[in-house]
C-alpha cells in the first residue's frame, strides 16, 4: 500500500475527478433522456455519451497528473482521450466492435465536442477559480 500522503492539490482533483464521473454515471443511471421528447430524445440517444463520457476520462486522467507528469499538458490528455474514441470509431467501420456498434462520423465530432469541453473547463474556469487546481 502506498503511504505518501497526498497533497492538498491531488486531493482537489480526485474530489473533483470523481464527482464529475458520478455525475455522469447518474445521467446514465437515471436515463435523463427518456424524459426528452423528438427532437432532443433522438439527438440525446445518438450523442449526449459520446460528449460525456470523453468529457469525464478527461477529469481521470487529471487525477493521475501527479504520478504521470507527462499527462500535464492539457493536449497530451485531449490527444489521448480524441485518439482512442475515434480508434474505436474506425474500428465500427471495419465491424470490430469495442466502444459500441455503428459506425458514425457524428460520433467523432461528439467525441471531439466533449474533448474540448473538458479541456475549456480545465484551463478556463478551474484553473482560475479553484486555487490548488495547478501543480506549478
Amino acid at each position: 500500500m502506498n503511504t505518501q500522503i497526498l497533497s492538498k492539490s491531488h486531493k482537489i482533483r480526485i474530489a473533483i475527478g470523481v464527482g464529475i464521473n458520478l455525475i455522469i454515471a447518474a445521467i446514465h443511471a437515471f436515463r435523463i433522456g427518456s424524459y426528452l421528447h423528438n427532437p432532443w430524445y433522438t439527438l440525446y440517444y445518438s450523442y449526449a455519451s459520446d460528449i460525456m463520457l470523453p468529457f469525464g476520462v478527461y477529469f481521470l486522467l487529471c487525477i493521475n497528473e501527479i504520478q504521470f507528469k507527462v499527462l500535464r499538458p492539457w493536449y497530451i490528455k485531449a490527444g489521448i482521450i480524441f485518439g482512442a474514441m475515434t480508434f474505436s470509431e474506425i474500428l465500427q467501420y471495419f465491424e470490430i466492435y469495442f466502444f459500441g456498434v455503428t459506425f458514425d462520423l457524428m460520433d467523432i465530432a461528439a467525441y471531439a465536442t466533449g474533448t474540448m469541453m473538458a479541456v475549456v473547463v480545465d484551463r478556463l474556469i478551474f484553473r482560475k477559480f479553484i486555487i490548488d487546481w495547478n501543480y506549478e
